[in-house]
């Protein structure tokens, strides 16, 4: 499958993109990159591999780092965090929107 210029159009408007047409043949030329190599991975003879559901050497009890229990990181009280802020109704920070559809 190949990426056309009408997919990269599409992708972009899709994720609100003004892309220059250098910034389109680029992701063009990437889009269609990947998918050369995802068919060059599939070329590759699988049957006799076992699935596994990491790459990464589990500790002894399965997790793949050391817990760290959230009561003994120091953090910033709400209040502290929200008391330089511009605009807050006292529990959460407030933004302007900053996503518009044109």
């Amino acid at each position: 499958m190949k990426i056309t210029a009408k997919d990269v159009a599409y992708v972009a408007d899709l994720a609100n993109l003004e892309l220059t047409e250098a910034e389109r043949q680029s992701m063009l030329r990437d889009l269609n990159s990947i998918l050369e190599y995802m068919d060059r991975l599939n070329q590759l003879d699988t049957a006799n591999m076992h699935p596994v559901a990491t790459c990464t050497e589990e500790r002894s009890n399965g997790a793949a780092r050391e817990d760290i229990l959230e009561g003994l990181r120091k953090s910033l009280s709400r209040e502290v965090a929200l008391q330089n802020a511009p605009d807050t109704d006292g529990k959460f920070f407030r933004v302007p929107k900053v996503i518009e559809r044109q």
